[in-house]
C-alpha cells in the first residue's frame, strides 16, 4: 500500500509541471493605444476650453448654480448624465469632506490614439487640506467633452 502511494506521489509531481509564460513585447510609441503628450504640445484653445468645463461642474459645489452644457460643449450623454441633482448631491458629499473648492491645475495631459480623444488630467484643489482629488476631463475629436470624472488622486496614471 505504502509503494503504491509513493507511486501515485511522484505521478502526482510530474504531471503537475509549471507552464512556460510567453511575454509581449512592449508596443512602440507610435502603436500605443494611451500616449503621454507635453503641456506644451496641446492646443491653447482645447486646453481652455476642457478648464472651463471641468471647473464649470465643481463651481456648482460654492455656488448651487448649474449652467448646463450644450451640444456645442458636450456630447448628449454628458449632457443627459450632468444634471443639477446629481451634481448637488456629489457637491454635498465633496463640500462636507473637502471644504470649499478653489481651483483646477492641469498636472498632464494623454492622447487616446484607439478614438482620438484627449484626456485633460487636473488636480483640484480645496480648502481642507485633507482634500486630494482628481478631475478627469475628456475631449472627443470634435472638441466636446465625452466624459467628467472625479477620483482620488494618484500620482501614477492609471486607465479605468
Amino acid at each position: 500500500m505504502k509503494k503504491i502511494m509513493i507511486v501515485f506521489s511522484i505521478l502526482l509531481l510530474i504531471g503537475c509541471k509549471s507552464k512556460t509564460v510567453i511575454i509581449a513585447p512592449e508596443p512602440e510609441i507610435e502603436n500605443a493605444k494611451i500616449v503621454k503628450l507635453d503641456l506644451t504640445a496641446i492646443d491653447a484653445d482645447q486646453k481652455a476650453k476642457a478648464y472651463e468645463l471641468g471647473k464649470r461642474v465643481l463651481m456648482t459645489c460654492n455656488t448651487s448654480k448649474f449652467k448646463p452644457f450644450n451640444l456645442n460643449e458636450a456630447t448628449t450623454s454628458v449632457i443627459k448624465n450632468t444634471t443639477e441633482e446629481r451634481l448637488t448631491k456629489t457637491c454635498t458629499r465633496f463640500r462636507q469632506y473637502y471644504g470649499t473648492f478653489i481651483d483646477l491645475h492641469l498636472v498632464e495631459v494623454y492622447k487616446n490614439n484607439f478614438d482620438g480623444s484627449t484626456l485633460f488630467r487636473y488636480k483640484a484643489s480645496y480648502t481642507k487640506k485633507v482634500a486630494n482629488k482628481e478631475l478627469r476631463v475628456t475631449m472627443n475629436e470634435e472638441n466636446k467633452v465625452s466624459s467628467i470624472k472625479s477620483l482620488d488622486w494618484v500620482n501614477s496614471f492609471l486607465m479605468e
